[in-house]
């Protein structure tokens, strides 16, 4: 195929309290009494205010979702087990949260409809059967998770996304509201993925007119939040929520680079959070985007963010080829990051190196 013919979302709600339409927007994909389940991020476990927005109705079921870790397939498959065995079949799959929740979301959504186990999955077009009807509610911005048609997830070998034309939400309802109350370092490191997966795709192999217009516009509003304005307000959140919107469509047509596939390495072996994840390998990544670490540098420091030293330190050769053997697995990355000939330029020895300057 000449041209990639990829899917989107295929409906779009934005703006300051649209959150409270959920339940209209919901009424036309119910099935009879199969209940909507909805995943909740464990930090609205104890806020009642919020949990009484969601509109319930008849067996809809509130799941909390554990993001201590990043998603693992066992958790995927066990979640699908419970409301299969519970309900037989559910009328759709609402994730409400940061982008652990959402591909969780997109994951048994997926898996509701697909047989055997998430595992099988984690690759290229590999899913065969549409998934039930799935909602994403991005409640703090910056991992794209919203617009991507992959949901990363942590299997019994490898870091890898379910990316397929079933994976993207059918709905998402973008709600800057709902981000307000993100802890500052968290914000920080979430909306960094942005900026991050934006630098990489605009310096990429894979660029074109279309992912450099939706990048180019997403680095500027990081930019003009985070190196520009001197005071936190309702237009940054405003402006975040589309930088996220945008960059995941700027790698829609395009592909990440270094900082996400050495980050994969990390997540898998000491279970790193993605932002996070990217902020310290990005820190580090002077010689292969010189401008973007700068600016990244200078946004750490006017926003006196910490970002984390010698995680490496001390790790066995065994767990090193275990983060080489992950991060090398991420051939499009690395593609888009150096051209055909990458396997010649990120040789194991040089990625070593890098690991344990991290």
């Amino acid at each position: 195929m000449k041209f990639r013919n990829f899917k989107m979302v295929d409906y779009v709600v934005y703006g300051s309290g649209c959150f409270d339409q959920l339940g209209e927007i919901l009424a036309p994909r119910r099935k009879g009494d199969a209940p909507m389940i909805f995943f909740v991020d464990e930090y609205f476990q104890d806020k009642q205010a919020f949990l009484s927005r969601i509109p319930l109705q008849g067996k809809d079921k509130i799941v909390v979702i554990d993001v201590t870790y990043e998603p693992k397939t066992v958790t995927v498959d066990k979640i699908r087990d419970e409301l299969k065995a519970e309900f037989g079949e559910v009328s759709g799959i609402i994730g409400i949260g940061g982008g652990s929740v959402m591909d969780m979301a997109k994951a048994v959504a997926l898996m509701m409809t697909n047989p055997g186990s998430s595992a099988d999955y984690q690759g290229w077009d590999l899913v065969k059967n549409p998934a039930v009807y799935k909602v994403g509610i991005p409640t703090i911005s910056g991992t794209g998770a919203e617009v991507s048609r992959t949901c990363v997830l942590t299997g019994p070998t490898r870091k890898l996304g379910m990316n397929s034309d079933y994976t993207p939400f059918d709905q998402i309802v973008l709600d800057p509201a709902l981000t307000k109350t993100v802890e500052v370092n968290q914000r920080f490191y979430t909306a960094m993925d942005c900026f991050i997966h934006c630098v990489e795709s605009l310096t990429g192999t894979y660029l074109n007119a279309f992912s450099k217009s939706y990048g180019e516009k997403a680095q500027e509003l990081c930019e003009e939040i985070f190196l520009e304005k001197d005071v936190w307000d309702d237009d940054s959140d405003e402006k975040l929520m589309m930088a996220s919107y945008a960059g995941g469509m700027s790698i829609a047509y395009s592909q990440v680079g270094v900082a996400h596939a050495v980050s994969y390495g990390l997540a898998y072996l000491l279970g790193t959070k993605h932002g996070i994840g990217n902020c310290i390998v990005f820190d580090k990544l002077e010689e292969f985007y010189p401008d973007g670490v700068k600016k990244f540098k200078e946004m750490v420091k006017k926003h006196n963010i910490d970002i984390p030293q010698g995680i490496t330190k001390g790790l066995t050769d065994e767990q090193f080829e275990t983060m080489i053997n992950v991060s090398l697995g991420m051939a499009p990355l690395w593609e888009n990051a150096l051209g055909k000939d990458w396997k010649e330029i990120m040789t194991r020895e040089r990625l070593r190196k890098l690991y344990e300057r991290l």
